[in-house]
């Protein structure tokens, strides 16, 4: 769910009644998950709250151009005239999605020349940037480029996401930490305000959806160790176990259900697993024996099949 208010009493209503019901396994433990884009947004949006004067002059710049079909028509011209490809357009951003502002850094980075070309034939036009304000513009679009991707990765449709929670997360915030240390002081202050959003929804990461990458066979526990080790040396192995331990629970919790309703309460996890795997051989057997009936009778009909074709040729070569 996103993180509003209403949301929140909501579950806390739903969860009541069905751990009264005994219907949510480890007690609801793993119930609710917050939406990861929606989280996202809430960080970003923090940190972007500190870059409008810097944006100044790029948005205006976006603004003046695509106010009218006159001025649209006369920067055709100058992007004409610098050889730039003009299959992506300017985009103008919106202050309520953080991801317009990406776009909008991202197309006017491509026609900085043509503006400087329009700057010089245009003399209502006013806001060009400066050198550095287009340098700080590209790095303010290279530090929201990650953030961008995984917000697009992480709302995907057609394919399983779960898995992938627990490293984007960790990629978000290793790139928070490491802008904390950035020169320019104004992705210092993004970065700053980013982290004090994440260490509110995010300070330990959802451990349900963790149990996505030790899962993926790609993954498994050691990355999670790793993960956490890269951020903290002090802290990883406590965090690692206290993962492992809740996916033992969670696995202890289905065994057990499983078990009650195949009629054998006292099966351990251990005697679920040897059941699994003589299910398997067991299964693995019947298989091999349809496979070899299906041979045999195979055979079967091609020799009678054969047997047919004989007689009949023979019969016709004795006639004529």
């Amino acid at each position: 769910m996103d993180n509003a208010s209403a949301n929140n009493t909501l579950q806390d209503i739903l969860k009541c009644h069905l751990c009264v019901q005994r219907n949510l396994l480890c007690d609801g433990e793993f119930f609710h998950v917050r939406c990861c884009a929606h989280t996202l947004n809430l960080i970003v949006q923090d940190g972007l709250k500190v870059v409008d004067k810097a944006l100044h002059n790029i948005r205006e710049s976006v603004k003046y151009v695509k106010s009218s079909d006159g001025r649209t028509l006369k920067f055709k011209e100058c992007v004409s005239d610098v050889g730039i490809n003009m299959s992506i357009g300017l985009r103008l951003d919106v202050t309520t999605r953080w991801n317009s502002t990406y776009l909008m850094l991202e197309s006017a980075i491509r026609y900085k020349k043509a503006f400087e070309i329009l700057k010089v034939v245009d003399r209502s036009y006013k806001n060009c940037p400066s050198s550095e304000e287009w340098s700080r513009g590209e790095k303010m679009c290279q530090f929201l480029e990650p953030f961008y991707d995984i917000t697009n990765m992480m709302s995907g449709s057609s394919y399983p996401t779960s898995n992938l929670y627990f490293m984007e997360i960790w990629k978000i915030q290793l790139i928070i930490e490491e802008n904390l240390l950035n020169e320019d002081v104004i992705l210092k202050t993004m970065a700053l305000n980013m982290k004090e959003k994440f260490q509110k929804y995010w300070k330990e990461y959802s451990i349900v959806l963790a149990f996505g990458a030790i899962l993926d066979p790609r993954l498994k526990v050691d990355f999670i160790m790793y993960c956490y080790k890269k951020l903290d040396l002090i802290t990883y192995e406590e965090k690692t176990k206290k993962v492992l331990e809740k996916f033992k629970m969670l696995f202890r919790e289905y065994a057990k259900n499983l078990s009650i309703s195949c009629g054998s309460l006292s099966q351990s996890p251990k005697e679920f697993i040897s059941m699994s795997q003589s299910n398997i051989e067991e299964s693995k057997t019947k298989r091999s024996r349809i496979i070899s009936v299906s041979v045999f009778y195979l055979v079967f009909i091609i020799f009678i099949y054969s047997y047919f074709v004989f007689i009949i040729s023979h019969t016709l070569i004795v006639g004529f």
